[in-house]
């Protein structure tokens, strides 16, 4: 069979396409493409192949960046402290120097480590927060905050290797822990007190000092922390995990919502979590205490999901960093994005599809060659924002770039609108790589002209969808949206915006031997009954994560025919070109997280 270019978004919605047998066939495929690998052993929860791209809690395509922080080509660096932002308390670092923020010490201590955090406020002298090990020949640990007259011993209530990394970092263990245990016999005289701290910690603090510390009444069978920093690397035995940090752990502690190796490199992996943890869709496990506390850490959000945490309430540890941390990010700047704000019309559906509502996908745009004949759309496009339009390399020629005219606000092609907006293309950027043979790096960015002033009217009328920058934010089985002015049943041309549900399928190079390659995604259905279809190209496949919002996940690349059972429709990968688009849009216009 011949490869086609889909030349935008064209739905054969219910085109019953091919044999029983093949459709038959192509149900069995996809329920094994969406049905979950099992691990080797029951006890092996790791995901082979994600471990080998070596993520730890510096990887934002796992993981969020701090607030000093920004995301770079998948590494979180640290940001200087001005581009922080102003608002925060002032604080101190254990160098002595009084900060305006946490951040702006955070972002200071990222490149000077030992200019750790001490506390809130300006600096005073003869303060101190002191942490050793050792009582009695036993490694106990010590703390001693600010204010507190005494050394005091620290309590294994709520206790784990998150604490612990922790406080082996703060004593300059950069590994930090090797392990802990509850220590009992300790003559209690010596202990000057029948009072212990309770400690809790996220994981990644460089202090203790930053986490949550209150004084609590010891029970006669609680035992205080004894503690053992990591000093010397070894090799790994077989019952072992191999911390990307080179620390080797036990197995049975990975995939357990615990930071155990320090980097996090245990919980990034996992096909699910154990006990006392929670799931995240990207395969990453975050302790149930960090679900419904009001700050996202699934990249998808489903942490924080309305249903999830209707009528939880938070337990806000005001004395910790983490109300600081949580305020700073408020005040990072926010980008609106892929959030409908119409009221959306249900139309009956239709063979085909069904009919978008005004304002139901803000983000589609229309592009037209006025060199061609007719008002037919020429090719589709994505809204990301500014002056900036998405499309598929293979729809544009960057020495045509004055015969482009792009539709925003579109429903009708031929029906007048008073609504839609038209706009000339500015600039034409191709990818530099891309393959016009194999469909490799088919995308493209259409910079619209703007008014007198420079500047673009968009804002006005349509709303970006936004740009995703981790491949691990949706995953096979996904339902998500196509949508476009395409081929009806039987190739008779739609002049109506129309859209349909399709899944993300996994490993498609199996359906597309030899021509389905890295970068690229594929979606549709078992039995090709949605699928785009030939046509304009470039439209947007758009997936939402748990708050409802809209990230354009594909841009329509090809595929072979229309609605044929076991072929989807191929994307390209939108995710894996993050950086190529944010070098020419600029981070802040797509960035909604990671800034």
């Amino acid at each position: 069979m011949q490869l086609l270019p889909v030349c935008l978004v064209f739905l054969c919605l219910f085109c019953l396409c091919g044999s029983e047998n093949a459709a038959s066939n192509a149900k069995e495929n996809y329920l094994q493409q969406i049905k979950p690998a099992q691990p080797a052993e029951q006890d092996n929860y790791l995901i082979e192949e994600c471990l080998g791209n070596q993520y730890t809690h510096k990887s934002c395509k796992k993981v969020f960046c701090h607030p000093w922080e920004r995301c770079v080509e998948g590494k979180c660096l640290c940001k200087l402290p001005y581009q922080c932002p102003k608002n925060g308390s002032a604080v101190c670092s254990t160098s002595g120097k009084n900060f305006r923020s946490y951040c702006q010490l955070k972002s200071y201590e990222c490149q000077q480590p030992k200019a750790k955090f001490l506390h809130k406020g300006p600096c005073m002298p003869e303060e101190t927060f002191s942490v050793s090990l050792g009582h009695e020949d036993l490694s106990l640990l010590r703390v001693k905050p600010v204010k507190h007259k005494d050394n005091s011993f620290v309590c294994t209530s709520e206790w784990t290797m998150n604490e612990a990394n922790v406080a082996c970092r703060h004593l300059g263990f950069e590994l930090g822990a090797e392990y802990f245990q509850a220590t009992f016999n300790v003559i209690e005289s010596a202990l000057n007190s029948l009072n212990c701290l309770q400690i809790s910690c996220r994981g990644l603090e460089t202090s203790l000092a930053e986490c949550h510390i209150e004084m609590k009444s010891r029970d006669s069978n609680e035992g205080l922390v004894s503690l053992q920093c990591h000093e010397n690397l070894r090799d790994c035995s077989d019952g072992e995990f191999h911390c990307v940090n080179e620390k080797c752990i036990s197995l049975n502690k990975t995939c357990d919502g615990i930071n155990d190796c320090g980097d996090l490199s245990d919980e990034l992996c996992c096909r699910e979590c154990k006990d006392n943890s929670f799931h995240c869709r990207s395969n990453i496990c975050i302790p149930n205490k960090n679900v419904c506390n009001k700050e996202i850490d699934c990249l998808t959000g489903e942490d924080e999901a309305g249903d999830l945490c209707a009528g939880k309430e938070e337990d806000s540890n005001k004395d910790s960093m983490d109300e600081e941390r949580k305020m700073i990010k408020t005040h990072l700047p926010q980008l609106h994005c892929g959030v409908r704000n119409h009221t959306l019309t249900r139309w009956k559906r239709i063979i085909g599809g069904e009919i978008a509502g005004k304002g139901e996908f803000p983000w589609q745009v229309a592009i037209k060659d006025t060199s061609k004949e007719g008002s037919a759309v020429y090719c589709g496009g994505v809204y990301i924002g500014g002056c900036w339009i998405l499309t598929a390399a293979h729809c544009v020629r960057a020495n045509r770039v004055h015969l482009y005219l792009v539709w925003v606000g579109m429903l009708n092609t031929i029906a007048y609108d008073k609504e839609t907006d038209t706009f000339k293309v500015n600039q034409v950027i191709i990818h530099e790589n891309y393959n016009a043979s194999t469909y490799e790096n088919d995308i493209a960015l259409l910079e619209l002209k703007g008014s007198g002033h420079g500047e673009c009217s968009l804002e006005d009328s349509s709303i970006p969808a936004c740009v995703p920058w981790s491949e691990y934010m949706f995953k096979t089985g996904d339902r998500c949206k196509v949508s476009g002015w395409g081929l009806e049943k039987g190739y008779t041309k739609q002049f109506i915006l129309k859209w349909g549900n399709v899944n993300l399928f996994h490993n498609c190079s199996e359906l597309y031997p030899g021509r389905f390659f890295k970068k690229m995604a594929c979606a549709g259905t078992y039995d090709g009954s949605t699928d785009s279809c030939k046509g304009d190209s470039g439209g947007p496949l758009v997936c939402f994560d748990a708050e409802n919002v809209a990230y354009v996940w594909g841009i329509v690349s090809w595929g072979e025919n229309c609605g044929e059972a076991g072929h989807p429709g191929v994307y390209t990968q939108v995710a894996s070109y993050y950086d190529w688009i944010s070098h020419h849009v600029t981070r802040g216009l797509i960035s909604r997280y990671n800034i």
